[in-house]
């Protein structure tokens, strides 16, 4: 899946140069990795009662004192 993403875009899109492949796969990554890591934030039920950028920010807070 994620070799077909960026393929199949990358010929729907009629494109030519493997910079533009590469540049889609990145793109694609990084917003995959984007949305896994705020779907694993929002899906707790900790987050009753609060903003997505407020359980963010506590969350990168706890995960840094426990990298400590």
């Amino acid at each position: 899946m994620g070799i077909l993403v960026p393929v199949t875009l990358f010929l729907l899109l009629r494109l030519q140069t493997l910079s533009q492949l590469f540049t889609i796969a990145v793109t694609t990554f990084l917003t995959w990795g984007v949305a896994d890591m705020l779907a694993n934030l929002l899906s707790r039920p900790r987050l009753k009662d609060r903003s997505p950028g407020k359980a963010i920010r506590e969350d990168l807070e706890r995960r840094s004192k426990e990298l400590e």
